[in-house]
């Protein structure tokens, strides 16, 4: 039977859970996701999963952090005046926004903490950190 291989183009279902369970996506209920190995759509990890598996083939993997969306920065963590965030009168801990930074270059971020005066956001990609356990459904190639 045949074996995906680098460059091949391919379907495939997935599920994507943390170590508590919590599936953070999926593309189960949805069409078969297309991409081709190694062209870097999707994580490196995900996509070298894939390499030597057979339509019809199902298998779990685990990625680190440090192989996924990375570890969690404390840098990225930064409190600005709340005049520079859009929607500022309207804002909740935990609501995730986007703005354009300086530079011209678009950011989301998690808003973290809110007063009077200023209002923390966590520009991490919301999995930085997190180790991620991925199954993955080879549906076929396309």
């Amino acid at each position: 039977m045949a074996k995906a291989e680098l460059g091949h183009k391919v379907r495939v279902h997935y599920s994507g859970r943390l170590e508590d369970g919590t599936e953070f996506d999926s593309s189960t209920d949805e069409v078969p996701i297309e991409l081709t190995i190694g062209e870097g759509s999707s994580l490196p990890g995900f996509e070298n999963a894939l390499i030597g598996m057979s339509p019809g083939e199902t298998k779990t993997i685990r990625l680190p952090s440090n192989d996924a969306h990375g570890p969690h920065s404390p840098d990225l963590v930064r409190t600005v005046d709340r005049s520079q965030v859009p929607g500022a009168g309207e804002l909740t801990v935990g609501a995730r926004i986007s703005a354009t930074l300086v530079g011209g270059h678009r950011a989301f971020m998690r808003i973290v903490d809110v007063s009077d005066d200023n209002v923390t956001v966590d520009l991490n990609h919301p999995l930085a950190g997190k180790d991620l356990i991925y199954e993955i459904s080879m549906i076929e190639f396309a």
